[in-house]
């Protein structure tokens, strides 16, 4: 029972990756593929708008349409950095009076993951009438599946991450936070009290 609902579910997504395709011009695009496990969503998403929009060819325009194809792949294994899992959170109203409605980062990505991506993505592109159209160059799984295998597909791979490094003074302070807690804890635990040697040091 359960594998007859995997497969059905399995089916629904690839039958989704399709819609609306055949409106889109697929004459001369490329097709990018992205891996969004362990990437860090705001990047991913910045990566993805520009290849959407065709900010990476040396023939962009902002009134022309010629973004390639983008499949994004994984999207459950997703990250963000800080407190955003709780913190960040979506609203929409219902229209009725007093139904403003809300979910945290976690919950939607439990929920439907692929649509935090696409959220993302969607809120950097500019405003204007191209953008249901670049929204259907967008192909998100949530998995590694996808129906695209016949098409040439080209890995998309990020660009490096710089990752600056702790200033001395923090550095520092950090270092005195961490020997100050094992300084407690030991004086908490008289069987692991430290040396005296350890201490002055």
């Amino acid at each position: 029972m359960a594998s007859t609902a995997a497969a059905k579910l399995f089916k629904g997504n690839m039958k989704k990756g399709f819609s609306g395709l055949r409106r889109v011009n697929l004459e001369g695009l490329r097709w990018r593929v992205f891996n969004a496990k362990g990437q860090v969503l705001g990047r991913l998403a910045s990566q993805i708008a520009t290849v959407v929009q065709g900010k990476d060819k040396p023939t962009y325009a902002p009134y022309r349409e010629d973004g390639d194809m983008c499949i994004v792949l994984n999207a459950k294994d997703v990250c963000v950095t800080g407190k955003k899992l709780t913190d960040k959170v979506y609203r929409w109203h219902t229209g009725y009076v007093g139904h403003l409605k809300e979910r945290s980062l976690r919950d939607q990505l439990a929920r439907d993951s692929t649509e935090v991506i696409r959220k993302a993505v969607q809120r950097m592109l500019p405003r204007n009438k191209l953008r249901d159209d670049r929204d259907r160059k967008l192909r998100i799984f949530t998995g590694s599946e996808h129906p695209f295998s016949e098409f040439p597909l080209e890995p998309y791979v990020m660009p490096p991450r710089k990752v600056r490094e702790m200033r001395p003074r923090v550095r520092r302070a950090l270092v005195r936070a961490q020997k100050k807690e094992e300084l407690e804890a030991a004086k908490a635990d008289p069987k692991n009290k430290p040396n005296e040697d350890e201490v002055s040091a």
